[in-house]
């Protein structure tokens, strides 16, 4: 297993880690199988979408602030209950295929660290799951 680290500096935001993940693919020598990318962090996550207009990632943010707003009915002493919502409805893993030495994303897409509690340094964690050689043509 391995682990990346990305700095955050705002309380929310997207931040594009596609790069990082098709260089440690690289590096690695990874051909083929099943990349999973992990965020520990409960107030944080990870999504694949559109990479190409950065207006979608202003978008993503101001829906899921409309979707969570901050309660004032929220118990949680340390005050980022939102971020604990929007992590979990984002969710903390994403799998991509490798095919040929790169992670297999559709043309305009892209995988993103959300950070909902920023900011702050995150370390996520990412493994590549060999697959049988039966399946191996499906990749």
């Amino acid at each position: 297993m391995h682990s990346l680290e990305i700095h955050t500096r705002n309380r929310s935001e997207l931040r594009a880690v596609t790069s990082q993940l098709a260089a440690l693919v690289a590096a690695q020598g990874w051909r083929s199988g099943a990349l999973l990318v992990y965020c520990p962090h409960t107030t944080a996550g990870l999504t694949v979408n559109e990479n190409a207009d950065p207006d979608v990632v202003r978008d993503f943010l101001v829906g899921l602030e409309a979707a969570f707003p901050d309660h004032p009915s929220f118990r949680h002493r340390e005050g980022h209950s939102p971020a604990h919502l929007k992590s979990s409805c984002v969710g903390v893993s994403e799998t991509v295929i490798v095919r040929n030495g790169r992670p297999f994303l559709g043309t305009w897409k892209g995988i993103y660290l959300c950070e909902f509690d920023g900011p702050r340094s995150l370390r996520f964690q990412v493994r590549v799951l060999k697959l049988a050689k039966a399946f191996e043509e499906f990749s």
